[in-house]
């Protein structure tokens, strides 16, 4: 994976998802004169004597405490230290990283305030692998994720605790030994750092790349079920959906006519066959799978845009040497977003769901009951999709909107929030159980392909047949299911089921290719 190389305010999509993925990730020198003017500009505001937000007052309700300009250092120490009151378990460090790389990006854009040595202390930490502990809960979403960033923020001073590969180690014994001094926090720069939506951005965009991997390898198995159950392709013809117009639905019958082209399963009962319709779960795939798509295209571009913006608070315009007091922090677009994918990760499961009961029962599918060769002495897949119905009812109830929500905070100046940080870090969790979901169908689905045997699916639905029956064989009789669950699982997740079907097959979330 090639290193990327941010250009504050011009990251695509893309690079936020390498960074997630592990990549490299360092500042395009070109941002760095634009940091240096926002420096000078706050030793101005400074000069000037009068009180600005966050850089000579308290902050929050203590707004109108004045700091004395010899307490300056020690007002961006204590608001770090202070902040950092969050709870329970640490991100996991692919989600911390990307939320560094978030708060890099945002600082370099000049608007913060910041100098050199906070961008540089940042990027020392990425280069280095030191990713800071930082516990999970305990962010509103406004006035920015504070705890949290907090608690990056505190590692950087030498307080708290960093990840060195597996293990735990004391910040200031983990910034010696990678050679970095504690960084020495100048005017208003704590509050730069703790000002922001990283962390929620983060968990979003970190929900985002795996329900894209998720609702992809749903398109693949939702197709393989349809060969299983003998059902039909004309529900895919794109005269049916050019009429409608949705993109995401006409890309997702393509995308499904392609995977059964050429299926020896599909050409058996094309003539001949006394059933009139599929059950919806196969024929409305399009119009389900293509509303998922939309929903996770459209929360795909809010959450660029936001990747890309500056949102603590107050900002600096260094041209006019002004310091400007605004609610940029207010994380209500990544709240909007989490829930929508959060709304699309449990359709996606639910519809799988679905197929996979529709395959059991064999009254639906013409399939032997349960998948088994011989029902009643095995029990064959009939517990499989109980996991998975209690996976779906799962995601349903923690699909339910987190924007609607607010609680006042601050003695009531920060009065309403938008609880974009457990909206996005539901996501992940979501995402697992559509994992399971999508891998129990795809035994199912591969078990019911082969009762049909000698015939065979389509050349990308065998490639990943032959995936699958790599690491877990066709069930004759009952055997301990769990492991067969977890490879599937690990196959779907780790993307290994979209990378077997090939290039060409299935949308992208940007629209201008294929994933």
């Amino acid at each position: 994976m090639k290193p990327v190389v941010l250009s504050p305010g011009e990251v695509p999509l893309s690079a936020w998802r390498d960074v997630y993925r592990g990549a490299d990730v360092s500042l395009d020198p070109a941002a760095l004169p634009a940091v240096s003017k926002s420096a000078q500009a706050i030793s101005a505001i400074l000069a000037k004597g009068q009180p600005v937000y966050g850089i000579n007052t308290g902050f929050g309700k203590l707004a109108s405490v004045r700091i004395e300009t010899a307490d300056l250092a020690a007002l961006q120490r204590n608001i770090v230290l202070s902040h950092a009151a969050g709870v329970g378990a640490p991100m996991p460090v692919p989600v911390a990283r990307l939320m560094m790389a978030l708060k890099l990006a945002s600082l370099a854009q000049g608007a913060s305030g910041v100098r050199g040595a906070t961008i540089r202390m940042l990027e020392g930490l990425l280069a280095k692998g030191l990713t800071p502990v930082v516990p999970r809960q305990g962010s509103v979403g406004a006035s920015g994720d504070l705890a949290p960033l907090a608690h990056m923020s505190a590692a950087m001073i030498g307080v708290g605790s960093f990840f060195v590969g597996d293990k735990v180690v004391p910040a200031a014994q983990a910034l010696s030994e990678a050679g970095l001094a504690p960084l020495q926090l100048g005017p208003k720069e704590g509050l730069a750092l703790l000002n922001g939506t990283q962390f929620s951005t983060a968990y979003a965009l970190a929900g985002l790349f795996e329900a894209e991997n998720l609702f992809a390898a749903a398109l693949v198995t939702g197709a393989l079920s349809t060969d299983a159950a003998r059902g039909s392709d004309a529900p895919f013809d794109p005269r049916i959906h050019r009429l409608r117009r949705h993109k995401g639905q006409i890309d997702a019958a393509e995308a499904l006519r392609r995977l059964m082209s050429g299926s020896a399963i599909r050409a058996s009962h094309l003539v001949g066959d006394e059933r009139i319709q599929d059950p919806y779960c196969l024929r409305c795939q399009p119009q389900v799978m293509g509303a998922v798509l939309d929903l996770l295209t459209q929360a795909a571009a809010t959450l660029e845009t936001e990747a890309n913006g500056v949102t603590d608070n107050p900002l600096i315009f260094a041209d006019t040497t002004e310091a400007l007091s605004g609610g940029n922090f207010h994380a209500e677009p990544v709240a909007f977003a989490a829930d929508i994918i959060a709304m699309a990760i449990c359709e996606i499961g639910s519809l799988a769901e679905r197929r996979i009961a529709m395959l059991v029962d064999p009254a639906l599918s013409g399939l032997p009951a349960f998948l088994t060769p011989r029902p009643g002495l095995n029990s064959g897949f009939m517990i499989p999709q109980v996991t998975a119905a209690a996976l779906t009812s799962e995601n349903k109830q923690r699909a339910y909107p987190a924007s609607v929500d607010s609680i006042p905070t601050s003695a009531n100046q920060e009065d309403h929030v938008s609880m974009a940080a457990h909206g996005a870090r539901r996501l992940l969790d979501m995402a697992e159980n559509g994992c399971a979901i999508v891998g129990i169908e795809l035994l199912a689905a591969a078990q019911g392909c082969d009762f049909h045997r000698p015939l065979a699916s389509s050349p990308p639905l065998e490639a990943v047949r032959t995936l699958l029956r790599r690491d877990v064989p066709h069930l004759e009789d009952d055997r301990h299911f769990h492991p067969d669950l977890e490879k599937a699982k690990a196959l779907v997740a780790e993307g290994a089921v979209v990378k077997a079907v090939g290039d060409g097959f299935l949308p992208a979330l940007d629209r201008k290719g294929t994933a």
